[in-house]
């Protein structure tokens, strides 16, 4: 199971990295605020997301049977779904940073984080639905829903073409909540 858990929230670790190396307060905040705000959101769901794949993990190797494993990866999801909602919450609270499209960017960086969530709870309910009780086809079904959170993940990520800000870079590199 240690091989499945790894491979389904590897994009999430992504996902965080992109949103902590870009660029959202309301009333405009400069860059340097606002960066700040959005590393302040995104650092501790970094560190959450991470403890929950080492300690689901751990939990899985230790699975005695199907029951407990979907247990585990339920728990797992709920809580990544549960955390990826406070990030998001408190990048809206951040607003929009004062640079070109600065609300098209603050727009763009929540809506990733509210898909990121979405994935984790059609994660959450893929894996509840399973009725599998066989090793194998459990393994095969789990698998199948690690395929559609890697899917959703993929689509979530914003198009950076269009939100590159070098106010906003500038401002992740030197703000000291980025690093």
């Amino acid at each position: 199971m240690r091989r499945l858990v790894s491979a389904g929230l590897k994009p999430s670790l992504a996902l965080a990295l992109l949103l902590a190396g870009l660029g959202g307060c309301a009333g405009e905040p400069p860059p340097e605020v606002w960066a700040a705000s959005v590393c302040s959101a995104l650092t501790p769901w970094r560190t959450e997301i991470n403890a929950l794949t080492k300690r689901t993990q751990q939990q899985q190797e230790a699975a005695p049977n199907t029951a407990q494993a979907k247990e585990n990866l339920t728990r797992l999801f709920a809580s990544a779904e549960t955390a990826t909602e406070s990030a998001r919450s408190k990048v809206v609270a951040a607003g929009a940073p004062d640079v070109t499209d600065g609300p098209a960017i603050a727009a763009s960086f929540v809506t990733s984080l509210a898909g990121v969530r979405d994935a984790y709870a059609h994660a959450k309910n893929g894996i509840s639905a399973i009725t599998a009780t066989e090793n194998k086809d459990f393994s095969d079904q789990v698998a199948a829903v690690l395929d559609t959170l890697n899917s959703e993940y993929a689509k979530t990520a914003p198009d950076l073409g269009k939100l590159q800000s070098v106010e906003l870079r500038e401002a992740f590199e030197e703000v000291p909540e980025c690093r």
